[in-house]
């Protein structure tokens, strides 16, 4: 990742990070999912646990919060059981997850979000995610489980889900602004490619036109033949769509005519085809 990269993907997690619940459960919540947290992060994730477990002036229901035990230790929290709890401490569990287990790459526009954790855990967040309409890829690296995923439209609803603030509209609007210039760029290319092409079939069809103008073929060919040549010298620029425009016949009848014209001059010996005067 470059270094705009790697600040914008340590800028959504630190304001993932900074969320603080109002509702208790949320808390507790969060902090199981916080549990066993990988080195280098462990101790940046105790701060977060600690703040979990700081007194509230009142809970969701106006009672006291209980207090953080003696000695400034945070509580150890229980075992969260998904299958009873609510969305809003599910979500606050996925985050918990993702601040101690998750990696966020942005390099070079792919986005890729991996959580590492062991194996039986990561089976468990595949299926946890998947009830969010999330489904993630999982394998094992290293005797540990990868649950990944590389959609963006999947990463950035999952960040937003758990709490991604202007960061995360940061991280979408330079996505939108790199696919429109990809965009961009595809249709430019896209335009020179048939821009090229064009001209030099017209240079091509210019070239078979004077060549059957000097050995007098061009004379003997049909009226429509000679008209569209007349027209193609005129403007070389031109589509098959703009001649026929101008001349008001059909595109197939300016293709094939021009078709005829490169034919008998790649072909000198060709037929003269019908006598001046008849109409194709």
């Amino acid at each position: 990742m470059t270094t705009s990269e790697r600040d914008l993907a340590g800028s959504i997690r630190a304001e993932i990070a900074s969320i603080d619940p109002h509702r208790r459960c949320c808390r507790l919540a969060e902090s199981a999912g916080l549990a066993g947290a990988f080195e280098p992060r462990r101790r940046n994730i105790a701060r977060v646990v600690l703040r979990l477990s700081r007194t509230r002036p009142v809970d969701e229901l106006g009672g006291a919060q209980p207090r953080t035990p003696a000695g400034g230790e945070a509580e150890i929290p229980t075992p969260f059981e998904w299958g009873r709890a609510a969305d809003h401490c599910r979500i606050a569990y996925l985050r918990g997850r993702f601040l101690a287990h998750g990696s966020l790459s942005l390099a070079s526009g792919r986005t890729h979000l991996e959580f590492v954790l062991p194996p039986d855990d990561a089976g468990e967040l595949c299926d946890q995610l998947a009830q969010f309409e999330m489904p993630a890829g999982l394998r094992l690296r290293r005797g540990r489980g990868v649950v990944t995923w590389k959609s963006m439209d999947t990463v950035t609803t999952f960040l937003r889900t758990v709490g991604g603030g202007s960061a995360l509209l940061e991280f979408e609007s330079r996505q939108v602004s790199r696919s429109v210039r990809g965009e961009l760029n595809r249709v430019i290319n896209a335009e020179s490619a048939n821009l090229g092409r064009a001209v030099a079939a017209s240079a091509d069809q210019l070239e078979a036109i004077g060549v059957l103008e000097s050995d007098g073929r061009l004379a003997a060919q049909p009226y429509t033949v000679r008209l569209v040549a007349q027209a193609r010298r005129e403007e070389p620029e031109a589509t098959f769509s703009d001649l026929a425009t101008r001349l008001g016949i059909h595109r197939s009848s300016v293709q094939r005519a021009l078709e005829r014209i490169e034919r008998l001059a790649l072909h000198p010996d060709e037929g003269a085809g019908r006598r001046r005067g008849a109409r194709e």
